[in-house]
């Protein structure tokens, strides 16, 4: 039997002008955001037919911004710790999100930053 591995359930794009990346992804796909609100300038755009949900937004100022997907877990912190011992590298220790969930950030081996998501409980 073929075991599923962990999947891709959402993607994020962060930059200097999250308002302006919002406009482009909605004239470009066609895509309608819900505005966050709250302390960061972020909008989500919900998942069509076979897609999957998103998020689109500005960095805070002391990071670059990036362009990455999060996968499934059950422990974002074991997974980050899995990280490690492959040769990655943990960039964001897990947070708790405002609205439930967990996120974590890594690099791989070559440098590239992935996502970690946990989903409320209750979802």
């Amino acid at each position: 039997m073929t075991r599923m591995g962990n999947p891709v359930i959402f993607f994020e794009v962060l930059g200097k002008d999250g308002k302006q990346l919002r406009r482009f992804y909605a004239d470009l796909f066609g895509w309608s955001f819900k505005e966050m609100g709250g302390p960061f300038d972020y909008g989500m755009v919900s998942a069509e037919e076979n897609g999957i949900e998103g998020g689109v937004g500005t960095t805070p100022e002391e990071s670059p911004g990036h362009v990455t997907f999060y996968v499934g877990t059950d422990d974002v912190a074991d997974s980050l710790e899995r990280v490690r011992l492959l040769g990655g590298s943990a960039l964001m220790s897990p947070m708790q999100l405002p609205g439930g969930g967990t996120i974590g950030l890594f690099t791989d081996p070559e440098g590239h930053t992935i996502g970690l998501y946990k989903r409320a409980e209750s979802d």
